[in-house]
Order: structure tokens, then C-alpha cells, then sequence
């Protein structure tokens, strides 16, 4: 499940984000709570101007286990970030929730690509990612973004997922689920 991003969940969400081994990878880095409050306001202006997209993913009890976010959007398209909190790693999260934040995307805002940049040394994102089957290899097929994105230090793998490839895979697993239910 998800839901509109939320002042008043920062705290805890800034404790999940701030563990070893999810800190590293999220792009809002944060080193206290205050400063995840600062950043999560700054996040919703963006929002406001359609610079970004953000929602936070909740848990089987309601409680905030992560973000799910479109940055740098810009012609229909836009860079997915995604990070789950340690304890709920693992848990089904992070594919129900690129799951219901795609169809918003591409079916409720007229999104056509969402591309995933995934560091190379990040082994967990991109055995997650994969499973996917809408998930595609995208060094190939868009070389000046691939540049674009490996001029720094940090090196990313570059990945996308097309609208239409979504549609096709997410309309396939809806039609044998409901054979199954037959």
C-alpha cells in the first residue's frame, strides 16, 4: 500500500533510513531527523511543482516501511528511487509498491519511462529489479544518459521500464490470476 508523503511519519522514517545498510543507497541523505523533516518539506514543494513524486510505503499495520519516489522528471519520464527499511526487507514491499506507484505513473499521469540507476556495487537493488519482468537493460539503448550518469565517482547501471512492457507483463499476471481463481 501506499500513501501521499506525510510530515509526521519522518522520525520513523528517518530510523529505518538512517541503517547500515540502507543509508548508503537512498538519495536524500540525511544525518538527523530535523534534517529528513527539511528534506521531506523541500521533496513536497517539489512535488507541488511536478519536479518529483514521492510516496511513502506503508506496512501490513500501517506503519511507514519506506519510500517509493520520481525524480528529475522531466518530457514523461523520471528516475525511480526506491528504498525499504532493514526489518521489512524481503517482505513482498518493494514489488507491490513499484507495482501500485507505476500504474499511478503510467496510467494515471501519462508517464511513458521510468528509468532505474542502480549502483554497481548495489547487488540487492539489482537482484530485486530483475525479478521484475518489465525491467530492462537500458545501457544500450539511451548510451548518453548511461554517460550522463557515470561522470561521477559513483557508477550506475542504467535500467528502465517502458509503459508499454508494464502494461503487457501487469496484464498477462492479472489474467492468470484470474484463470487461477476460475
Amino acid at each position: 500500500m501506499l500513501k501521499h508523503r506525510d510530515l509526521s511519519e519522518t522520525t520513523e522514517l528517518y530510523q529505518l533510513m538512517s541503517h547500515p545498510s540502507v543509508f548508503p543507497y537512498v538519495r536524500q541523505k540525511a544525518s538527523s531527523a530535523e534534517e529528513y523533516l527539511f528534506m521531506t518539506k523541500q521533496l513536497l514543494e517539489e512535488e507541488q511543482l511536478g519536479k518529483t513524486i514521492s510516496r511513502t510505503i506503508i506496512g501490513d499495520f500501517g506503519q511507514p516501511v519506506g519510500t517509493i519516489s520520481l525524480f528529475d522528471i522531466q518530457d514523461g519520464a523520471g528516475f525511480l528511487g526506491t528504498w525499504i527499511g532493514s526489518p521489512y526487507q524481503g517482505k513482498g514491499y518493494n514489488q507491490m509498491a513499484k507495482h501500485h506507484f507505476l500504474s499511478e505513473l503510467f496510467f494515471e499521469k501519462d508517464f511513458h519511462t521510468v528509468f532505474l540507476r542502480i549502483r554497481q556495487e548495489n547487488e540487492k537493488s539489482k537482484r530485486a529489479s530483475l525479478k521484475l519482468q518489465y525491467v530492462v537493460c537500458a545501457k544500450d539503448s539511451h548510451p548518453a544518459l548511461y554517460e550522463e550518469i557515470n561522470t561521477g565517482e559513483t557508477k550506475f547501471d542504467l535500467y528502465k521500464i517502458p509503459k508499454d512492457l508494464f502494461y503487457l507483463v501487469t496484464a498477462k499476471e492479472t489474467t492468470s490470476e484470474e484463470e487461477q481463481a476460475m
